[in-house]
């Protein structure tokens, strides 16, 4: 059998850690069957605590990206000359009033 049984997820470890994020899967299955070898039951908690990182990066991340996403659209439409730049000032109210309450 030749490699990529898991997708050739040493690979792209070197290439493009982005890439890794859509490898959720391989992760997990790379994890149980380092588990289920019986002598490398370090390597299978390391890959399984880059799981929990990369979901953790994930959730945190696309909460930032909700926060931001008007401000961004904001920018983008007034350097296109679309919007006036009062549009920005808006978006960054919102943000920033969203931000004061949801602070802990």
């Amino acid at each position: 059998m030749s490699g990529g049984s898991y997708n050739y997820l040493g690979s792209i470890c070197y290439d493009d850690l982005g890439e890794l994020l859509t490898k959720e899967s391989d992760l997990r299955d790379m994890a149980d069957r380092l588990a289920g070898l019986g002598y490398a039951e370090d390597a299978a908690r390391e890959t399984e605590e880059l799981l929990t990182m990369l979901r953790q990066w994930k959730t945190r991340a696309e909460v930032r990206v909700r926060r931001l996403s008007d401000i961004w659209h904001a920018v983008e439409w007034w350097d296109s000359a679309d919007w006036s730049e009062d549009r920005v000032r808006e978006a960054l109210t919102k943000y920033r009033d969203e931000g004061v309450r949801n602070r802990p």
